[in-house]
């Protein structure tokens, strides 16, 4: 599983969640989580096409605290083929294939443009 957080105050995109659809904050998210997964889809390096095709997403809600995971369910032996693709890896023969960060590229303008929507709705006169 493949998790991504960050850190700090959030209480802007909270009351924007809250006042989006009618306190329907969970529309929103769930917007953004599909977009994060047709980017990260989009995104990924395509040998077969199955890194590609298995990345998914959930909300968790806890007290204070909202968060959308994204989670990529392609695993060979033990080992989770999208984490090993942006990190690199050894290879069996003592070589190494190195990492390409294609997950913070494509993930990035979706956090983005969900805290500009954030912004825009508890910045608004009307």
């Amino acid at each position: 599983m493949l998790h991504l957080s960050s850190r700090g105050d959030f209480n802007t995109l909270e009351h924007y969640l809250e006042k989006s659809l009618g306190r329907d904050y969970m529309s929103v998210l769930h917007k953004y989580g599909q977009l994060g997964v047709q980017a990260l889809s989009a995104a990924t390096p395509v040998r077969t096409g199955k890194t590609a095709s298995s990345w998914s997403y959930k909300i968790e809600e806890s007290k204070g605290s909202l968060s959308i995971i994204w989670t990529n369910s392609n695993v060979n032996k033990g080992v989770n083929i999208a984490v090993i693709l942006q990190y690199g890896h050894g290879t069996r023969n003592g070589g190494y294939v190195v990492g390409r960060d294609y997950i913070n590229p494509a993930i990035q303008p979706i956090i983005d443009d969900l805290a500009e929507a954030a912004w825009k709705e508890v910045t608004s006169t009307s």
